[in-house]
């Protein structure tokens, strides 16, 4: 079985798959990031309010 590479006509020029997977994963990358700022800015600090887990 062979590869074919067919180009659709009428498609942006110079963004082949290679290109498109790229961005979409510095796009993930990006979201990823943000929640994670988020979710760590929503949770308080231990050391910072005082309430250490002393057990």
């Amino acid at each position: 079985m062979s590869k074919k590479q067919s180009q659709k006509p009428g498609g942006k020029p110079g963004q082949n798959r290679e290109d498109r997977l790229k961005s979409a994963l510095k796009a993930n990358l990006a979201r990823r990031k943000a929640q994670m700022r988020a979710r760590t800015d929503d949770k308080p600090d231990d050391q910072a309010t005082g309430n250490e887990d002393k057990g």
